[in-house]
């Protein structure tokens, strides 16, 4: 069992929510009979909350709902017949559309900044995560900080290190909000213009933006996801394949949940010739993978220091194969024809088809159509955990990382140095890297729990122009964290400059290369506070 902290409510309580959620005492539940906005709603505000996904829903939304028809609800009606009509066209015939069809809002709770990784894997699921950025992890769980405690390593030698270590860690951490909050109190005293509740959220986050660096991957999160049947399926294929013994324990517990609401789309999961093979065959392809890799790589010399980021591959034929793409729809012509003819086009020709095809983009949200996914982009990024941990969900991407490790050092804020605080920063470093050191002979696959946010690792990024036209225009505004701001500014720059797609560059209009704001969520902060009607004070 996972060590989990369950929650006590009371009778009238659990009377209340055992009509929506599947249970009430485990980490991972589904969502039922409820509204499809109340469901989205409620995973909106896991990423802004420290509360539990029940606890929100008894303290901010049942108020709202018309429970009195629902006492006799059981979520389980109409099932019979629904599954032996699944069983039929699904589970019979193999029909994989039909898994595409039915969905689960699914709640995994108490889960580390490890297993959310392999959570948020695959493409065709949606999710939500608890933000560093808005929840306080000083704030305790059970009586505890709020870290997986793995049981296997706690029952090790190294157990009482690992807690003593990490409880270390978030003792510093929790020193440090009211030092940085005050730190930017005084940078950037607060306007008559701006509300009280904006400004007091926009210098959280800014204070919470410095020291995320010093929590471990171990730190516990709130993950919701929305999926279909087959979504859930692949995803349990993968988790029961994991060497990590978090996430194949947790796919047990989400594949319990998901029988309750989709049996039928989850019963080859399990089935010997069918989910365990599969399991069995992903398992046995990253053990050959990983002894290749051993047997033919030297991995002896100390990984070089590179750039940030790296534009390692583009297609110099980008220009013809982009304006062929986009003139495709508008003809009769073969592909040959049109390539040939794109060919002995002018620069001014292309362009103007180019500009033709973008349009008047009036703001980010106005994306051209499908013909700049013509065009790839290969990037490889060493940066901290904390920027990967943002930029893995655009799932559009191809994205591989290597595991999460102390090899590649770490980042340490300019603010931290400015307040005098670089020696709890790098103390918080060297106990985390000497503990994973401790771990990863022994515990290779739970090692990562012990490496700070703050450390960095290496993962590759291919996107289509289309792709990188959102996520670079997303995360560079104004209002996201710096580090990965960073990586979106040079992106875009390498594009331009080192692949010469000056033209490609110019489309994606809305990247912004502004230095750094004072209190990056201010402005967005008094944008929401002015949606509910608060005036500034």
């Amino acid at each position: 069992m996972t060590p989990y902290d369950a929650e006590e409510f009371s009778a009238q309580e659990a009377d209340i929510l055992r009509r929506y959620f599947t249970n009430l005492d485990q980490p991972v539940f589904a969502l039922v009979n409820l509204p499809e906005v109340v469901k989205g709603a409620l995973f909106a505000r896991y990423s802004r909350s420290s509360k539990s996904l029940r606890r929100l829903f008894l303290e901010e939304f049942v108020d709202d709902l018309d429970i009195a028809g629902d006492e006799t609800v059981d979520a389980t009606t109409g099932m019979r017949r629904a599954e032996e009509l699944y069983d039929r066209v699904f589970f019979q015939y193999g029909d994989d559309s039909v898994a595409q069809l039915g969905g689960v809002h699914l709640a995994c709770e108490q889960a580390s900044n490890v297993l959310t990784k392999v959570l948020e894997w695959g493409r065709i699921m949606s999710y939500l995560e608890q933000s560093t950025r808005y929840i306080r992890y000083d704030v305790r769980l059970g009586g505890r900080y709020r870290f997986f405690r793995d049981p296997d390593v706690l029952n090790s030698v190294h157990g009482t290190r690992y807690v003593g270590e990490i409880d270390r860690m978030f003792d510093i951490y929790s020193s440090l909000i009211p030092v940085m909050e005050q730190f930017y109190k005084n940078a950037v005293p607060k306007k008559t213009t701006d509300a009280d509740i904006a400004y007091k959220m926009a210098i959280r986050a800014k204070a919470l933006d410095s020291i995320r660096g010093l929590l471990p991957a171990a730190s516990l999160s709130n993950v919701g996801i929305y999926g279909s049947g087959q979504a859930y399926e692949a995803l349990l294929l993968r988790m029961r394949a994991s060497a990590l013994p978090e996430a194949r324990t947790y796919s047990d517990l989400m594949l319990r949940e998901l029988r309750k609401v989709i049996p039928s789309f989850l019963k080859r999961v399990d089935l010997p010739d069918r989910g365990e093979v599969t399991s069995t065959y992903l398992s046995d392809n990253a053990a050959a993978m990983a002894d290749v890799s051993e047997r033919l790589l030297d991995t002896s010399p100390e990984p070089a220091q590179e750039s940030l980021v790296d534009l390692v591959d583009f297609d110099p034929d980008a220009e013809v194969k982009l304006v062929t793409a986009m003139l495709y729809p508008t003809t009769s012509l073969s592909e040959r024809q049109i390539v040939d003819q794109v060919r002995k086009m002018t620069v001014d020709e292309r362009l103007s088809v180019m500009k033709a095809y973008v349009g008047d983009r009036s703001n980010r949200r106005h994306r051209p159509g499908r013909a700049l996914e013509r065009v790839d982009y290969r990037f490889d990024v060493l940066g901290d955990y904390g920027a990967f941990r943002d930029l893995q969900r655009h799932r559009m991407c191809t994205i591989e990382w290597q595991p999460l490790s102390t090899r590649h050092g770490y980042v340490m804020p300019e603010a931290i140095e400015i307040v005098r605080k670089t020696a709890q920063f790098n103390d918080v470093m060297e106990r985390s890297s000497a503990l994973y050191e401790s771990l990863i002979d022994e515990f290779p696959a739970q090692a990562p729990y012990a490496v700070t946010l703050g450390y960095r690792m290496r993962y590759s990024m291919q996107m289509n122009a289309r792709s990188a036209m959102h996520i670079l225009e997303l995360r560079s505004a104004l209002q996201g964290h710096p580090t990965y701001r960073s990586v979106a500014q040079d992106m875009h720059t390498l594009i331009a400059e080192r692949a010469g797609h000056k033209a490609i560059a110019e489309m994606m209009k809305y990247v912004d290369h502004s230095q750094d704001a004072d209190l990056e969520r201010l402005q967005s902060e008094n944008r929401a506070a002015q949606r509910m009607g608060i005036s500034p004070t």
